[in-house]
């Protein structure tokens, strides 16, 4: 199936990908499963090598079907950006042009501009083995590169298009990058819980013989407060390094009765 032209999509729903002659299905796949992650849904592909559809690249979308049932495909790239009024091509090497160059971050912002103003926008991703050829890169109305090590620049096809999917989708945050998801923030420690804590912490040393020798004592235990300070502890974590300083207190204890009982060993009642 080919199609000469193609109706107008909704510029709201972000950037068309265009893939131009993708050769491995699961690459397809792939692509659809980094688009569906960003809210992208519009694919359009360019004389895919092993035809269309296929039930590898379906397999590897990972259950993104709503972008491979929505595929469209295209005998030419011109007709698969005929709809659209702006155009980006992603390239990893320098090109005889004197179109802009961008970075991700700026053409994903200027991207989110023209879609709010309600323009069709594209980006192009070339073959997996050698990219977009210089007439395609053409066609774009600007290059947009990616800041990768140039001794090793190359990505795949999925990666390139996963970067820019959530490059679209951050750039729609003003900014804002948090995770979707965050812990709940347990409540601070009070400064009782804290002095508590050092008073605990500095009677167990003192039993372990820690504070030697004693001129250095005071010095120690401003060290050890100012530490326990900086940690800005809650106060589960408090409560938590309290029971940790139980527990060695216990162990001491018991190797004590041990030790004075002539070695026999001793468990408290309920204890294996």
């Amino acid at each position: 199936m080919s199609e000469s032209s193609v109706e107008r999509s909704d510029p709201s729903a972000g950037p068309s990908i265009v893939l131009v002659e993708p050769q491995l299905g699961e690459n397809i796949g792939m692509v659809a499963r980094a688009m569906a992650n960003f809210g992208l849904t519009d694919l359009r592909l360019v004389n895919p090598r092993d035809g269309w559809p296929s039930e590898k690249a379906r397999a590897a979308a990972s259950r993104a079907d709503h972008v491979i049932d929505a595929v469209r495909l295209f005998d030419r790239l011109e007709n698969a950006i005929a709809d659209r009024n702006f155009v980006l091509a992603t390239t990893a090497r320098p090109r005889d042009s004197f179109k802009p160059v961008r970075g991700p971050e700026q053409a994903a912002a200027d991207l989110r501009a023209r879609v709010a103003a309600g323009q069709g926008t594209a980006i192009l991703f070339g073959r997996e083995r050698w990219g977009l050829n210089n007439e395609e890169v053409g066609l774009a109305d600007e290059i947009v590169t990616f800041p990768v090590d140039p001794s090793f620049a190359s990505l795949n096809i999925a990666q390139a298009v996963l970067l820019m999917s959530y490059a679209f989708q951050a750039a729609g945050k003003a900014g804002d990058t948090a995770p979707r998801f965050s812990a709940p923030e347990a409540p601070p420690a009070t400064k009782d819980d804290l002095f508590r804590l050092f008073q605990h912490l500095e009677s167990s040393l003192e039993r372990a013989g820690y504070f030697f020798p004693e001129a250095k004592r005071e010095v120690m235990t401003q060290n050890l407060r100012t530490m326990l300070t900086k940690a800005n502890f809650s106060e589960p974590e408090i409560h938590t390094l309290r029971g940790v300083i139980k527990a060695f207190d216990y162990e001491a204890r018991r190797a004590r009765v041990d030790h004075e009982a002539g070695g026999t060993d001793r468990h408290p009642e309920g204890e294996a």
